[in-house]
């Protein structure tokens, strides 16, 4: 009986001299800090019986750790953690356990208090201007998320205002900065035309942020007028917007790419007279697809062409464009043509045939008759054109069905001529 008792006092003995080394390893103490000015690392200390440690990462609201390494006992008890190993835009803290890879962990986790890694305040809504030969970007820096450790170990001491670095990208570039940071939510760049690409770079103890981007896009025109277009009658102008924009990857040149827009303001161009300044005639947007389709009404022959004008919203600005210069000959339109009264008569009754053109101009007009036997059009009669009306009265003696047409001549207007017209035929019945 004194020997089982012997052992039992043994087993109690040795259980509870393992629970007071436990516990006497175990870490205490743990503090962060930022290691120099630069920022770039964490230091973490932290009190125990020179054991070896695991350091980790843990998120306040997330299980796994992050961030593993394990020290061995000759460590020091400190030991640098580089902010790129912190998750960015949370709430940490770095936790301190005794233990090794084969042996496991021993004795409690020990922890720092809890600090945020929120990085710098991303600029957004970026909006340019032409402004003489360069450009006017101004931005808007949103509010600063609620900081929900107030006061923690790795909070920056003094002002906090965020500067904005400007960069540019070109086409066969890296983005660089083209001036020192800025805290005016405003930059005016001198002498810069499209294509570019304008970006914000800020940056804070933990992370650095691009934000605040304005694409700027060079533009093409097509345009497509018909070649012949009746006066006073409505043409379409149709063609298509093109753009060429910057396109910047991570760690490679910047390139140029093709892209479409709707909504860029359009306005159709003509010259009135040989000679004259190019005027405004129509305007319109271009849909998707880059795509337009303009009605402009034919006012005599001229040549047309499409200017994209300069165009910016958010985020954006294109450059100003003109497609080539496109003629369209205007021909004269026939606005009425046939006999008064209709065209059902009696033998010997007066019959009157008319014409009425645009543009109401005065010359000759020509009315012929088919001929049935020879199968061709003949001139019967030159007609007085005046101010755009021919008018011919006359008999016909002879029972049958007669076919009549107007030649009309050419017009001139705006210093340009344009081509005359043929009616179709007019079938006169002549009744017993």
């Amino acid at each position: 009986m004194r020997r089982i008792l012997a052992v039992s006092l043994v087993v109690v003995t040795s259980g509870s001299l393992l629970t007071a080394c436990t516990a006497d390893a175990s870490p205490s103490a743990v503090s962060v800090g930022w290691v120099g000015a630069a920022k770039n690392s964490v230091r973490v200390t932290w009190k125990d019986a020179d054991a070896p440690n695991r350091i980790t990462i843990e998120g306040v609201l997330s299980e796994g750790p992050s961030y593993v390494q394990y020290l061995p006992a000759t460590q020091p008890n400190s030991w640098d953690i580089p902010t790129s190993a912190f998750p960015p835009d949370g709430n940490y803290r770095v936790v301190v356990t005794n233990g090794t890879t084969k042996e496991g962990l021993t004795g409690k986790p020990a922890k720092s208090p809890v600090f945020d890694t929120d990085g710098s305040v991303r600029p957004s809504s970026a909006f340019a201007v032409a402004q003489g030969r360069g450009v006017l970007i101004r931005w808007a820096v949103p509010a600063a998320p609620q900081d929900f450790t107030p006061n923690d170990p790795l909070d920056v001491d003094g002002p906090k205002a965020q500067k904005y670095v400007p960069m540019i990208g070109r086409p066969g570039s890296q983005p660089a900065p083209i001036g020192p940071g800025t805290t005016s939510p405003r930059q005016v760049i001198n002498s810069i035309k499209p294509p570019f690409l304008f970006q914000l770079r800020t940056e804070n103890e933990w992370s650095s942020n691009l934000g605040g981007q304005v694409v700027g896009l060079t533009s093409s025109a097509t345009v497509f007028v018909p070649p012949r277009a009746q006066y006073s009658l409505p043409v379409r102008v149709r063609g298509r917007v093109v753009l060429q924009e910057t396109f910047c990857a991570a760690e490679t040149n910047c390139a140029l790419q093709q892209t479409t827009s709707a909504g860029i303001p359009l306005t159709v161009l003509t010259q009135v007279t040989p000679k004259a300044r190019w005027s405004p005639v129509a305007r319109g947007k271009t849909t998707a697809g880059g795509h337009y389709d303009i009605p402009v009404v034919t006012a005599g022959s001229r040549p047309y062409k499409v200017v994209a004008s300069p165009y910016a919203k958010p985020g954006v600005l294109t450059s100003e464009s003109a497609s080539p210069a496109v003629f369209t000959r205007a021909v004269v339109r026939l606005l009425a043509g046939g006999y008064l009264g209709g065209n059902n008569k009696k033998r010997g009754e007066m019959v009157t045939i008319f014409a009425r053109v645009a543009p109401a101009s005065t010359s000759v007009a020509t009315l012929q008759l088919w001929n049935r036997q020879t199968r061709r059009w003949q001139s019967v009669k030159l007609v007085a054109l005046r101010r755009g009306q021919a008018v011919f009265g006359f008999k016909i003696n002879a029972v049958g069905t007669y076919s009549y047409r107007w030649v009309l001549p050419p017009a001139a207007s705006g210093g340009r001529n344009m081509d005359g017209l043929t009616t179709p035929k007019l079938d006169l019945r002549i009744r017993p």
